[in-house]
């Protein structure tokens, strides 16, 4: 049987809805699955007119997962029904409704649309969490939501991760990007950069050892090489440039490194050579110690085919690198290759 995934619509404002119609008008996505949009099917039906070559798609919405068709040709919703799509705006529409409506009243409506669409990405997660969490689905995936917009609507988190930690109740976990051979994954995220280097802790780096080694496990590799970028330029140059390399991040290489994890270089190596040597095959995995540290390297190496997923938690949960796009979304015209 092929696995059922459980898809978020993400915001209903960004570019979530198309590119689920982009991904499900396709039948090969069929041939490896069996997916489940969850969100409303009402801004599903309002983007298949949008994409080329859709028109012809029927959406199925449910309210049980056992009443999925699970067929080509029919987008199966599980449908929250938490979106008043009169009052949704698009970006696209501002400048146009600026010209019937007066600033104060434009901005009034803008935030109202701007909070429900929030709280829908926001109830569409702990949806898929739960549905997750329970067997129904076999595995997450999740379209972008707007860290704005969901903190307006009161549910105060810095993205996915952080609300899937909570709602399967994981202490431990961590972002991962990969791109075919590369893969990174992440000390801290979604913080300030002075807040970044704070975090930067033995405990910390060492649990990330560990999942990374896991998570390469996971994936079938069965003797995994974890590579462990430093902070500081040059690795601190023996203190030179900090001391981060030395009081945090040796320690827990090298407590790693006898319990038998295989770190080749058994030191954290510059990370302006750690990705280059990652892509060289000297690593399965590289530990970033900040969220730019990561994310920089697998967007240049491929923006559009980078995806995400999080590690150490009890149930799977991939995702798009990428973000709701206000400025095109609504036109049809973005991609869905992540």
């Amino acid at each position: 049987m092929k696995p059922i995934l459980g898809i978020t619509m993400g915001d209903p404002s960004g570019n979530g809805p198309e590119i689920s119609v982009k991904a499900l008008m396709k039948p090969e996505t069929y041939d490896v699955c069996r997916p489940l949009i969850i969100g409303d099917a009402k801004c599903i039906e309002a983007a298949i007119p949008t994409v080329k070559g859709a028109e012809n798609l029927k959406v199925n919405a449910i309210h049980d997962v056992k009443d999925a068709k699970f067929e080509p040709g029919i987008i199966d919703v599980y449908d929250l029904d938490v979106v008043d799509i009169s009052k949704r705006l698009y970006k696209k529409d501002l400048k146009k409704l600026a010209e019937t409506m007066n600033a104060d009243v434009l901005e009034a409506a803008y935030k109202e649309s701007m909070t429900m669409c929030g709280e829908a990405a926001f109830q569409y997660v702990k949806k898929v969490i739960e549905l997750a969490m329970n067997g129904e689905v076999d595995a997450t995936v999740t379209n972008a939501l707007n860290k704005d917009h969901i903190n307006m609507a009161g549910h105060h988190y810095s993205g996915h991760t952080e609300i899937y930690a909570d709602y399967t109740h994981t202490a431990k976990y961590s972002m991962m990007l990969a791109h075919e051979d590369l893969r990174v994954i992440h000390v801290s995220t979604h913080v300030s950069l002075r807040e970044a280097c704070d975090k930067c802790k033995k405990e910390r780096v060492l649990d990330v050892i560990h999942i990374a080694n896991e998570g390469c496990k996971a994936l079938g590799i069965k003797e995994p090489k974890i590579g462990v970028a430093g902070l500081n330029p040059h690795c601190g140059e023996n203190g030179m440039f900090g001391r981060e390399e030395i009081e945090e991040i040796q320690p827990a290489i090298d407590e790693a490194l006898a319990e038998g994890i295989n770190i080749p270089e058994k030191a954290p190596t510059p990370p302006d050579t750690v990705f280059s040597k990652a892509l060289g095959g000297w690593y399965d995995m590289v530990v970033v110690m900040y969220h730019d540290q990561g994310h920089i390297a697998t967007k240049t190496l491929d923006f559009e085919k980078t995806i995400a997923i999080t590690n150490g938690m009890p149930i799977l949960r991939t995702s798009v690198d990428h973000g709701t796009a206000f400025d095109i979304a609504g036109k049809g015209i973005v991609s869905a290759v992540s």
